[in-house]
């Protein structure tokens, strides 16, 4: 019998890695005789560069670039075994864990330290670059992202702007002249799993502006902002981005690079998963185990359990998810939904026993599996 473990990972516990390195061991320990691979995941956020490093053989690079206040930072990116593809995610070097709660302020925040990493990748020969895009503490439509790659903002009076989003209503010319002309030679798959617009009552503004710091009296201003930024890159691309499904992730970030560069926006998993191959993994394997660290409402929704378990479902493979935190059973989505706890447990000690949780539920799958092959034995 051929598994394949393909888990995301146990937020603040497992990398995706880890989470498939420990189930396969507790399988194992139960069912020796049963072949286990593993094929780390993610969905375009938070584990997405590791996943595709550690599944490509791919490598990790350091760079000292600047935070969402333009302090220096060390942030990392990875480019794929192909030595072709870079993966970047911006919350390595724009995210909202560089920032103290009482930091975070959408006003004065900056995507500059994204762009410093995709002009890292673009000189290190990237012809590539896969982007994803949670977890930001911006609002400022990438234009602090397109400043780090050499384009120059003005005001109507010919002044140069800092864009950060209290400025972009000033912005009245974009000079792209000294930009780094690479950005027009490679293509920028933008991953993401939401649909919001850029601006309106579900826009980038009003749904995230308050997870970044943004007050209720904030929200409209900050949605003109990006109202009158979109108006301006109108210039450029010929076409209203406002309203395009996508657009109001990570603060806007994509309309800079739909202006400027060969990207595109897609869905993080199924980004991922092409990236992989996982549908033919899971098509020659006869049972796949997904998970992460919470299931809810919202795991039908492009997360990588469902978008696993719908490929699963394709080539008839049944799939058991294993989850450390259960809200909501999706229906019919998985053929065995395992939370992990054992016992009753606070959220910190779960998350510091993640790794035994695993291995256990790995056990346990281990004997469901000798058991059936008990019970449909040819002596039976």
């Amino acid at each position: 019998m051929e598994v394949l473990i393909c888990s995301d990972s146990f937020k603040h516990s497992l990398s995706a890695y880890e989470a498939c390195q420990r189930l396969a061991e507790g399988l194992k320990a139960e069912a020796a005789g049963v072949v286990v691979g593993k094929l780390p995941l993610a969905d375009g956020g938070e584990g997405t560069v590791r996943a595709l490093i550690d599944a490509t053989d791919g490598v990790l690079h350091e760079r000292q670039v600047h935070d969402p206040l333009m302090r220096e930072t060390t942030a990392t990116y990875g480019v794929m075994g192909d030595g072709e593809t870079a993966v970047i995610e911006m919350a390595a070097a724009s995210g909202i864990e560089k920032l103290e709660a009482q930091e975070r302020n959408p006003f004065v925040t900056t995507s500059y330290g994204t762009g410093e990493l995709i002009r890292a990748a673009m000189e290190g020969g990237c012809r590539r670059i896969i982007l994803g895009i949670g977890g930001s503490a911006t609002i400022d439509g990438g234009a602090g992202m397109l400043q780090a790659l050499g384009a120059r903002f003005y005001d109507k009076n010919g002044q140069l702007l800092n864009p950060t989003t209290e400025k972009l209503n000033y912005i009245e010319r974009i000079d792209t002249e000294k930009m780094d002309p690479r950005l027009q030679q490679i293509s920028i798959a933008i991953a993401s799993d939401v649909d919001n617009p850029l601006t309106g009552p579900n826009g980038a503004a009003y749904v995230y502006g308050p997870q970044k710091g943004a007050e209720k009296g904030d929200l409209k201003i900050l949605d003109q902002n990006l109202a009158a930024y979109a108006r301006v890159l109108q210039q450029h691309t010929q076409e209203d981005m406002m309203t395009r499904p996508g657009t109001g992730a990570a603060g806007g970030m994509a309309i800079s690079l739909l202006a400027f560069s060969r990207a595109s926006l897609e869905n993080g998993f199924q980004l991922v998963a092409k990236a992989l191959n996982l549908e033919q993994a899971i098509a020659s394997s006869d049972m796949i185990i997904t998970g992460e660290g919470q299931i809810d409402a919202q795991t039908h929704y492009g997360k990588t359990p469902a978008g696993v378990a719908r490929l699963a479902h394709k080539h008839n493979k049944p799939v058991i998810a294993v989850t450390g935190s259960l809200e909501a059973n999706p229906p019919g989505l998985f053929d065995l939904l395992l939370p992990v706890m054992e016992k009753p447990m606070d959220n910190q000690a779960a998350l510091s026993a993640a790794g035994e949780l695993l291995f256990n539920a790995g056990s346990r799958i281990g004997k469901i599996l000798l058991l059936a092959k008990r019970l449909y034995s040819p002596e039976n």
